[in-house]
Formats: structure tokens, sequence, C-alpha cells
């Protein structure tokens, strides 16, 4: 998600740039028109000057609101995040209660959940990997699963729509 932001980040900068130097440009020639008006008159050559500062001037404005809209956008997309990672974090919460995991259990649980393997369980906790497969077993059993993709299922089906699902279950089936 980091990652993400700092991309969004660059992005509208870049975006700023470009429409502050498409700002600059038709102020410039804006100015230029104005200048060749007073001197020359209308003509040809100013026409075309004109032309391409509407369409500078279209530009600018459109980069901004393409700038605003990515802004807003990241701005959504941070706030479902977490509200996600809310809604995740209650249901953990929830799931470890209900099946009466330990504080042990449950920390080896979420590393689980996390996509950590045993060894990785056992360096971050400090234990020994058998110890860890122990508390993994003790954990699977209490959850009704047999393995760390099961586990992971677990919560994920807990997370999906049902009404999505039953929609795409009708779609595949017909």
């Amino acid at each position: 998600m980091q990652r993400r932001h700092l991309s969004l980040q660059r992005k509208a900068a870049a975006l700023t740039m470009v429409v502050a130097m498409q700002a600059v440009a038709a102020l410039f020639f804006i100015l230029d028109l104005a200048g060749d008006l007073l001197a020359e008159g209308f003509g040809a050559h100013l026409a075309a000057e004109s032309a391409a500062v509407v369409a500078l001037l279209a530009g600018v404005v459109i980069g901004a609101f393409q700038i605003r809209a990515l802004v807003l956008s990241a701005r959504q997309d941070e706030a479902a995040v977490a509200m996600a990672r809310g809604v995740a974090a209650e249901l953990v919460r929830l799931r470890f209660g209900e099946w009466k995991l330990t504080p042990a259990e449950a920390d080896v649980a979420l590393f689980a959940l996390k996509g950590c393997d045993v060894a990785e369980i056992a360096a971050l906790r400090g234990a020994a990997s058998g110890t860890v497969r122990a508390q993994l077993a003790r954990v699977y059993a209490k959850a009704g699963v047999g393995s760390q993709s099961a586990l992971l299922g677990a919560f994920l089906e807990d997370l999906i729509d049902p009404a999505l699902h039953a929609t795409q279950c009708s779609e595949t089936e017909a």
C-alpha cells in the first residue's frame, strides 16, 4: 500500500509539473498574442497562435481536473483500505476468540495468516520449529482446517460478500 501511495504521489507531482509548464507556455503565448495583435492586427498567423493558446489553456484545465481526480481517488482508496484493515482485524480477533486460541497460538496463527512458514514463524518468535508446528496443528484443529491455506480461506470466506459469490456461481453454472 505504501508503494502505491508513493506511486500516486509521483504521478500527481509529475502531472502538476506538466500542467505548470503548460500554464507558463499558455501565458507566454497569450502575452505574445496580445503584443502581435497590437502591432500587426488579426491575421492568419494570429489565428493559429490563438488556437494554440486555446489548446494549451484546455490542457491546463483538463490537467488540473485530472490531478484533482487522482488525489481524490487516492484518498478514497486509502480510506477504503483503512476500513478494510479494521474489519479484517476485528474478524481476526473474533475468530481467534471463537476458537479459544491461547496468546501463543494466536500469535502463530497471525503469522501464518500473513504467509510466514514454520521456520520464519519460529525465527520471529524465538521458538523451536517443532514448537511452532505443534502450535499450528492446535490452531488448525481449533479452526477446523487442515492447512495454512485453508486457515486463510476461512478468513477470506467471511470477507467475501455472499451475494457476489452467489452471482458468480450462477454465471459460471449458466
